[in-house]
């Protein structure tokens, strides 16, 4: 059991040093939209970025990065992954310690 909150322990401390995450995905905008003023109208060899995500109420959110936010915004993904996968350690230490009959 101790073994178990020790574990519990380690895998907050974890998950405090992530530091800041964003949840979504990275796509390539290549194509025209037709709306005005809007960023695939202009003629240049960048390609557009953006980063999708969904809010509380499951909307889609669209971001627009800048080429330079890039290696940021992915980072911010990856941050996003390592988070899910130590919560998601931290559910199964916590259920181990529930079954036990000792909780926090």
């Amino acid at each position: 059991m101790k073994g178990l909150i020790k574990q519990q322990k380690s895998l907050l401390r974890r998950l405090v040093q992530c530091g800041d995450f964003v949840r979504g995905s990275i796509n390539c905008v290549c194509g025209r939209c037709n709306r005005a003023n809007c960023i695939c109208e202009k003629k240049s060899a960048a390609k557009a970025y953006r980063l999708t995500y969904k809010d509380g109420l499951q909307q889609t959110k669209i971001v627009y990065l800048a080429k330079n936010r890039l290696r940021v915004a992915r980072q911010l993904l990856a941050n996003y992954a390592r988070v899910r996968n130590i919560i998601e350690q931290i559910i199964n230490t916590n259920i181990k310690i529930l079954k036990k009959g000792s909780g926090p």
